[in-house]
C-alpha cells in the first residue's frame, strides 16, 4: 500500500524541517570562547609577574555561558601564588601546552596554583617550574627555613581533568588533591632530584573518585601519597623511581581521624626506590582504618622494601611515648609482585600488636635479593598465601 501524505500538515513539515535544521546548523557552527592571556597583558618572558592576566583570563572564562578556554601561548610565564575559584557557569578549560608556568625564586607557602570550588575543569599540558631548589638547599643544611609550597592543588572540587601536564622541581608536593570528587589525572610527568625533601609526586586525601593513569614520577619523597579520607582511588600504569614508592599514610597522626578504602593500585614499575608498595601508621592511638586494598601487577628493580606495613612510624622522640598504633589494617591483597629487592627482608608486615593486620593477602609473590632468596618477616599480622610465595609468607 502506497504511503499517504496528509497535504494539510505541508507546512507544520516544512517549518518544522527548517527549525531542525536551524538547530543542527548552530549546534555543528559554535564554539568555545577563548581568553588569550597575553591579550590580557601577561608577558612570555619568564620575568613579569603575569598573576592579574591570568586571574583576568580565568574570570571571562568562569563567567563564561559557553564552554571557555583559557589559552596560554608558547613562552615562559612567572606567577605569584593565584586560586582560581568560583562556581563557573560553564566547562572551562586551561590550555597551557606548549607553556612553562614558573614560580617566584623567593620561598612560598601553602600552594603556589590552586583551583577551588570548581567543576568540570580540564588542565591541558605545560609545565610547572616550582624553582624549589634554593628551599632544599635550606632545608638541608638544617636552616630555619618555610615549609614551602605546592606547586598545584586542587581543593573541594569535582569533575577534574588533568591531562598531559609536567611539574618539575616543586618547593614541595608536587600535585595534591584534596576534598575532591571524580578527578583524572592522566599522562603527567613529575621530575625532581632524588633528595629533594618532602617533594611527593602526587598526594591524595579526602577525596573520593580519583584516578591517576599513565604517570611517570621521579622524585625525593613519595612517588604517590594517600591521605586519610580516601576511597575508590584507582592508580595504574606508573613509573615510580627515584623516590619513596606508594605509600597509603602517614595514617594515624589525629585520633578522630578518616579512614581509606576501596584502593587498587596496579601495573606498576619501581626503580631504585626507597619502597614498593607501602602503608604507614603513626604508633599512637586513633580510630582510623585500612580496608580494600589490592596491589597488583608491580614490579621491583631493587626497591629497598618492596612490600611493607610499617605501624610503628614515630618520628620524633615523645611524639607516641610507649603506643601502639589504633589504625585497623584489613582486607589487603599483593597479587603478582616480582622483581629484586635492595634489602634482605622483601616483605615487612610490622603490625599493631594492640591492632593486628588481619586478612592480608599474598598471591603469586615472588621476590628476590640479590638473585637469591629473600626474607619476610611478620609481626601481629594474620593472612593467607597463594600459589607462588617467595620469600615463603610468615602470615599467621
Amino acid at each position: 500500500m502506497a504511503n499517504v501524505i496528509n497535504t494539510s500538515l505541508l507546512p507544520f513539515l516544512i517549518l518544522m524541517s527548517i527549525f531542525v535544521s536551524n538547530i543542527v546548523s548552530t549546534s555543528a557552527g559554535s564554539t568555545s570562547t577563548t581568553y588569550n592571556v597575553v591579550s590580557l597583558g601577561a608577558k612570555a618572558d619568564g620575568r613579569t609577574d603575569s598573576s592579574r592576566a591570568f586571574l583576568s583570563a580565568w574570570s571571562s572564562a568562569c563567567a563564561s555561558n559557553a564552554a571557555a578556554t583559557v589559552f596560554v601561548p608558547n613562552g615562559s610565564y612567572l606567577l605569584r601564588n593565584v586560586v582560581f575559584s568560583g562556581q563557573c557557569k560553564n566547562l572551562v578549560t586551561f590550555q597551557i601546552e606548549g607553556a612553562t608556568l614558573v614560580a617566584p625564586s623567593d620561598y612560598g607557602t601553602d600552594s603556589w596554583i590552586t583551583f577551588e570550588r570548581v567543576s568540570g575543569v580540564t588542565i591541558l599540558g605545560g609545565t610547572l617550574d616550582g624553582h624549589g631548589a634554593g628551599l632544599w638547599a635550606c632545608k638541608n643544611a638544617g636552616k630555619g627555613c618555610p615549609s614551602g609550597a605546592t606547586s598545584l592543588e586542587i581543593t573541594n572540587s569535582r569533575e577534574i581533568l588533568i591531562s598531559g601536564l609536567t611539574s618539575t622541581n616543586s618547593q614541595m608536593f608536587h600535585i595534591v588533591i584534596h576534598d575532591c570528587e571524580n578527578v583524572k589525572v592522566q599522562g603527567v610527568q613529575v621530575t625532581a632530584p632524588g633528595n629533594s625533601p618532602n617533594t611527593d609526586g602526587i598526594h591524595v586525601a579526602g577525596s573520593s573518585g580519583v584516578t591517576i593513569s599513565r604517570a611517570t614520577i621521579k622524585t625525593g619523597d613519595d612517588c604517590i601519597s594517600i591521605g586519610p579520607g580516601t576511597s575508590n582511588l584507582w592508580i595504574e600504569n606508573i613509573g615510580c623511581g627515584p623516590g619513596h614508592g606508594i605509600s597509603i599514610g602517614s595514617l594515624g597522626k589525629d585520633k578522630n581521624e578518616q579512614g581509606v578504602q576501596n584502593v587498587t593500585v596496579k601495573t606498576v614499575v619501581f626503580s631504585g626506590t626507597e619502597n614498593g608498595v607501602r602503608i604507614k601508621t603513626w604508633a599512637r592511638s586513633s580510630q582510623g582504618f585500612v580496608r580494600g586494598v589490592l596491589f597488583e601487577d608491580a614490579t621491583m628493580n631493587n626497591a629497598r622494601n618492596p612490600i611493607i606495613i610499617d605501624q610503628q612510624y614515630c618520628p620524633h622522640d615523645g611524639d607516641c611515648p610507649n603506643q601502639s598504633s589504633g589504625v585497623k589494617i584489613s582486607d589487603v591483597t599483593y597479587r603478582n609482585i616480582k622483581g629484586s629487592s635492595a634489602s634482605e627482608i622483601a616483605m615487612n608486615f610490622d603490625c599493631s600488636h594492640t591492632n593486628p593486620c588481619s586478612d592480608i593477602v599474598l598471591d603469586n609473590v615472588d621476590l628476590t635479593y640479590e638473585n637469591k632468596v629473600a626474607t619476610a618477616s611478620c609481626k601481629s599480622a594474620d593472612g593467607s598465601a597463594t600459589g607462588l610465595v617467595q620469600p615463603a609468607s610468615c602470615l599467621a
